[in-house]
């Protein structure tokens, strides 16, 4: 063996040293899932303190009807405020799937299927605890009962922001598997660009080791 073939083979053999976990891969799963559902709940409380609410009004026609309005453009933070549960759930998964990566030792299909579940979990966890804590904050508008009258026909109030971008299941499901998509691609892109097809998880995978290529300088003569 030549001086040159040994760093190569001493470079394999170091990254064949996997530690073995410490931990089973059924507890890293729910520990995971656990993990992302509790970090999706403090998102959906973060979020009730971000998302701007609606303000309108509640009116009184002259045909003594009440009726609901929004002030000016306030109607567009229904949207607004979906966005920002997306957008801060999309964050949360490809963060967790990064991070979920540098768990070496349990990288591999089961891992993906867990940050996928996980951040299903976390952005059912966020909507839950946002909408309870939007209502929370600013109540629920009673149209019957607001306080308006021939006098004063108009009464000011504030609506809570909405989780999602409506009431339809289709709406729902998307908002809630998005960040999961998210989380599933990231972690797959990772594992794509590894070049050992083990991911470098528990147990390796001994890789053979390929001699250098033949030249004509290294052929053995051949018998005459």
């Amino acid at each position: 063996m030549t001086s040159d073939e040994r760093p190569s083979e001493e470079a394999i053999v170091a990254t064949n040293e996997v530690a073995p976990p410490r931990i089973s891969r059924r507890r890293a799963v729910i520990l995971t899932v656990a993990g992302l559902t509790v970090v999706g709940a403090l998102v959906g409380a973060l979020w009730a303190w971000l998302a701007p609410p609606i303000h309108g009004v509640v009116a009184l026609t002259k045909r003594g009807e009440r009726v609901k309005a929004f002030l000016g453009n306030e109607a567009d933070h229904f949207f607004i405020a979906a966005v920002l549960m997306v957008g801060m759930l999309g964050a949360l998964a490809i963060i967790a799937a990064v991070l979920l990566w540098q768990w070496r030792a349990h990288r591999g299909p089961v891992m993906v299927a867990a940050v996928a579940i996980g951040a299903a979990a976390a952005a059912g966890a966020a909507a839950g605890v946002g909408a309870i804590l939007a209502h929370w904050r600013y109540g629920v508008i009673d149209i019957a009962g607001a306080p308006v009258s021939p006098e004063h026909r108009v009464h000011y109030v504030i609506e809570a922001p909405a989780v999602f971008f409506g009431h339809s299941p289709l709406q729902i499901a998307s908002t809630i598997l998005l960040p999961a998509a998210a989380a599933a691609l990231v972690y797959a892109l990772i594992a794509v660009s590894t070049q050992r097809d083990d991911l470098g998880a528990w147990p390796p995978v001994e890789e053979p080791v390929i001699g250098p290529p033949v030249t004509a300088e290294n052929v053995l003569p051949s018998a005459q």
